[in-house]
């Protein structure tokens, strides 16, 4: 922290909770928010001793994350309420977007869900004990998926990213640090607070901590980052996040990864077949380009379509008007467009009839037509529709960063499922359901239950 950043009074004081207790101070001076200063020492649990909730039977914990759930709905006590009005003042989403978002966290704690989660990811038995196993040779041996002890960096772009990762780390029984992301400072201790109302002491509310430092901080990286305390970095985010987590990774400290990716359709000539068919894909795709404002990794930025030019601009005009309709993640006008990338699409109105582009930049959203992808990265609410004579042309723009592929239509996906997979895409879905998945099935291409415990062995 420099001088300047100390002199400058805070607008916002951000609470941390340590260890299922909220913290309060600011101590910790960033600019436009303070938190508690940090104390190191209290961040860790000792590996002489099991953490609080290495023994806890998962029913117990379901049980909790069911109640917490609830109380969130019903808030009490107004936590909820206080961090949706903390993030609406000084967070990226739109207050709309938003508290949808805010709405919908507490279905993510509903019983049905967390336990297609477990037995999907991992199994109750295997969490709770030990699983006996005989090999061909006779050889009996057990096995079981043991506590971690786990840092998480987490993103802001949505409040999901919070609360799976809070459910994910209970649903493990390890002890958990999280550290909170500049441009979500709020969801992750609103959880973990109602969670604590729900029952102070229980083990896994005192299996959670969430402060902030600022990333890269090697005074507080370069002690906590060690496998002397945790097992496991699990880090969303982008590149620059990642890039800074990888270089504490080594022997004994491994790095979960939710990397940064990019999402695609793929629309065949059948959204051509009526008018009527056409506006319903322009919809689907629009609702598929438009989570949480474009700022998901599973938004959809770049469209193949096989199609004429002529059709290719009736599709256009129809996606931008689209593209400003408020939904369910999405708000009418958007967020802010980046002044570079807003000069990036005005280079490109000069180029015609290289490049066609629908909408202007006022967050209503704006629709690049090309006959090649452009080599930036279409965000705040900006499309690329690329024109191809057939879709498997798109698999040579299809790689391992492309996470969700949405296909239009649904039976076109027999025949491109494994040439996509082939290609490295981790996701496809029907065109306008790529919101959603992840629970109980692979997330960004493992199961991450699985790759949060730790497997032990005991043989013969």
């Amino acid at each position: 922290m420099n001088d300047l950043a100390a002199m400058v009074t805070p607008k916002v004081v951000v609470p941390h909770v340590i260890k299922g207790r909220l913290i309060a101070g600011d101590g910790a001076r960033y600019g436009a928010f303070a938190t508690p200063a940090l104390d190191i020492d209290a961040l860790v649990w000792p590996r002489s001793e099991p953490g609080p909730a290495f023994s806890t039977p998962l029913k117990e914990i379901i049980d909790l994350l069911v109640a917490t759930g609830e109380r969130m709905q019903s808030d009490p006590s107004g936590v909820m309420a206080e961090a949706y009005a903390a993030m609406a003042d000084v967070g990226d989403l739109d207050r709309g977007v938003l508290k949808r978002a805010y709405d919908g966290l507490p279905h993510l704690f509903a019983k049905d869900w967390l336990k297609f989660l477990v037995e999907g990811e991992v199994g109750e038995d295997i969490l709770d004990g030990w699983r006996r196993v005989t090999d061909p040779s006779g050889r009996t041996s057990r096995y079981r998926a043991f506590p971690p002890r786990l840092v998480h960096v987490l993103a802001g772009n949505a409040p999901g990213v919070a609360a799976i990762s809070i459910i994910r780390g209970a649903l493990t029984k390890g002890v958990n640090l999280l550290k909170l992301p500049s441009n979500d400072l709020f969801t992750a201790t609103a959880i973990l607070r109602t969670m604590a109302e729900v029952d102070p002491d229980h083990p896994v509310v005192k299996s959670f901590s969430a402060v902030y430092w600022k990333g890269g901080d090697e005074r507080v990286e370069k002690y906590l980052l060690r496998p002397i305390f945790f097992d496991k970095l699990v880090a969303w985010g982008g590149e620059g996040s990642l890039r800074s987590a990888k270089k504490y990774v080594g022997p004994g400290f491994e790095l979960v990864a939710f990397d940064p990716k990019t999402s695609i359709s793929m629309i065949g000539r059948e959204a051509f077949d009526t008018p009527e068919t056409l506006a319903e894909v322009a919809e689907a795709a629009a609702t598929d380009s438009c989570l949480y404002d474009q700022s998901a990794c599973t938004s959809s930025r770049f469209q193949f379509l096989e199609a004429t030019m002529e059709e290719a601009e009736a599709y256009c005009a129809l996606l931008q008007a689209a593209l400003g309709k408020e939904r369910l993640t999405a708000s009418s006008a958007g967020v802010r467009m980046p002044p570079a990338l807003r000069e990036d699409i005005d280079a490109l109105r000069s180029l015609e009839p290289f490049y066609k582009v629908w909408g202007q930049s006022d967050g209503r959203g704006v629709v690049i037509l090309s006959e090649d992808p452009v080599d930036f990265h279409p965000e705040a609410k900006t499309v690329n529709v690329v024109v191809v004579d057939r879709l498997e042309d798109a698999l040579r723009h299809t790689g391992v960063a492309t996470q969700t592929v949405g296909v239009y239509p649904a039976a076109r996906k027999l025949d491109l499922s494994e040439k996509l997979a082939a290609a490295g895409a981790q996701r496809i879905v029907t065109l306008g359901s790529a919101l959603g998945g992840g629970v109980g099935i692979p997330h960004d291409g493992f199961f991450p239950l699985h790759r949060l415990v730790r497997w032990i062995t005991d043989e013969c």
